[in-house]
């Protein structure tokens, strides 16, 4: 696994005012360790993850099943060995109202969830306060929580802090924990732009 993913808090920021998602995860001393960038007009949702912004050495890649689907999963690869490390899939209707996302491992057996804090806090920043109010988001593995991915609050842009350090047992790879806050960041994120 590259060195990148061996960190245990990440930032990822997303860049406003660009017509493409533009996704920078820094490590905890503040360097670039990932660079991400969406390709305009997908029908299909085709993310790659590379070490920097020169976009020369791809570590990730995060690809949609389906053109269009409600509940899309979206398998994610570590593009340096060629194997798949996982899947997250979007939990439909269930997403409407709180945010859930099912997490499952390279033969898609269930794993883990990856869900919004609270259904009240859910409702209030989709009804009412929308982007001022951060959204956080606990990730789950056999019931313990190893990940917290929790938005800040900021008038503009998109910050995201990533916690690994509570998964002591190292349940969750962290190239699914990081694919999974570039998809909340491009996905979900949209909803409190």
């Amino acid at each position: 696994m590259d060195a990148a993913f061996l960190y245990n808090r990440y930032l990822l920021k997303r860049q406003t005012l660009a017509l493409t998602g533009k996704f920078r995860i820094y490590a905890p001393d503040g360097r670039l360790v990932l660079y991400s960038q969406q390709k305009m007009f997908r029908l299909r949702e085709d993310i790659r993850v590379f070490a920097d912004e020169s976009m020369t050495r791809e570590l990730l890649h995060i690809q949609a099943r389906q053109i269009i689907d409600f509940a899309a999963a979206y398998d994610v690869f570590d593009t340096q060995t060629g194997q798949k490390v996982g899947t997250l899939r979007r939990k439909g209707f269930r997403s409407l109202v709180r945010d859930a996302w099912e997490i499952l491992d390279a033969q898609d057996q269930p794993l883990g969830v990856i869900r919004e804090d609270s259904m009240t806090l859910a409702l209030l920043r989709r009804f009412l306060l929308g982007s001022l109010l951060p959204q956080n988001y606990d990730v789950l593995i056999n019931q313990q929580r190893v990940a917290d991915l929790k938005q800040r609050f900021r008038l503009i842009g998109y910050h995201l802090d990533i916690d690994f350090t509570m998964d002591t047992a190292g349940l969750l790879d962290h190239r699914l924990g990081i694919a999974a806050a570039i998809l909340l960041a491009a996905i979900e994120g949209k909803q409190a732009s």
